[in-house]
């Protein structure tokens, strides 16, 4: 197995809870929350590890969340090297009507990163060896520039690493104007990307293909929720689709699929399998309550039932 460093510049507490019924003006009694660390790099990692695997969390921590996130990730024996930073780490809220099976995420905005802060991540990259796979994962800090992700991609090549990103906007352009290994947007992300208003999952090939053309990626896995996903190349069309599942929280579940597909990738796996190994890892991340992600049991039950089609060359 190769080694794998994930990147998260705006880490977060993930709290969850339920209750039954939300209503305004009226006190809600909400069950017992969970306390989970996120941010899209560290999910990958925590993934990574109940898959069985490991991965270094590279991310930025600070104040009394940070200290609380460091604790979280030590008590699931994620390795990790901190980035202290001078501002607080956010908390996000996760809260599920029970009622109505409908859940509702209220992400609160990062806290300002310093310039020397997002450069120490960028010098902590630089110092790890023998790295085959960097996943930089997630949204920006405010004071972090756009093209951060750039600027690992170009530190990627300079390693002889594979990198995949997971990000959306100006970020997720600029990291694939330097050209990297694996684009992983959803349908709205990859509109954006190609300079489109929409498109539909008919012309999701095409438009991968666009992107692969102009030296931006070498793959690109589009994820297309229920439907599971389609991985594109300059040579294969891959579409793989999870059978239905009872679906508790979708947080993380993106994160999750991207942990199943580098984790099978850094064992030397094809990209076929790589990617319904990934649509299984994402599919039973839905099938637990807030920020849990995977479970292996659920994975080893789904990956078999995972239909992967060759559309065309």
């Amino acid at each position: 197995m190769e080694k794998i460093i994930t990147v998260t510049i705006n880490p977060v507490v993930d709290k969850s809870t339920s209750v039954a019924g939300i209503a305004p003006e009226k006190k809600l009694r909400c069950e017992q929350p969970r306390f989970e660390p996120g941010g899209g790099g560290i999910n990958v990692a925590r993934a990574i590890k109940k898959l069985g695997g490991d991965a270094l969390a590279i991310y930025t921590s600070g104040g009394y969340t940070g200290q609380f996130l460091n604790d979280l990730l030590h008590e699931e024996g994620i390795q990790t090297r901190i980035i202290q930073t001078q501002n607080y780490t956010r908390e996000n809220l996760i809260v599920l009507d029970t009622n109505t099976n409908q859940q509702y995420r209220f992400g609160m905005p990062g806290s300002t990163i310093l310039e020397e802060e997002w450069k120490a991540c960028l010098q902590s990259i630089a110092e790890e060896s023998d790295v085959e796979y960097i996943v930089a994962s997630g949204s920006l800090a405010p004071g972090v520039p756009t093209d951060i992700y750039a600027q690992i991609a170009a530190l990627a090549k300079s390693k002889g690493a594979r990198l995949i990103v997971d990000t959306s906007g100006k970020a997720l352009q600029a990291a694939a104007d330097e050209g990297i290994f694996l684009l992983k947007p959803n349908l709205a992300e990859l509109s954006s990307l190609a300079g489109r208003e929409e498109i539909n999952v008919e012309l999701v090939d095409d438009v991968a293909r666009e992107i692969i053309s102009k030296g931006n990626c070498e793959v690109v896995v589009v994820s297309l929720g229920a439907a599971g996903a389609m991985l594109v190349t300059a040579n294969e069309i891959i579409q793989a689709t999870p059978p239905a599942v009872k679906k508790r929280s979708t947080v993380g579940a993106g994160d999750s699929m991207v942990a199943g597909i580098v984790l099978s990738l850094s064992k030397g796996w094809e990209l076929k399998d790589a990617l319904r190994y990934g649509v299984a890892t994402g599919t039973a991340a839905t099938m637990n309550n807030g920020t849990e992600l995977c479970k292996l049991k659920d994975v080893e039950c789904l990956f078999p039932l995972i239909r992967a089609i060759n559309i065309n060359g």
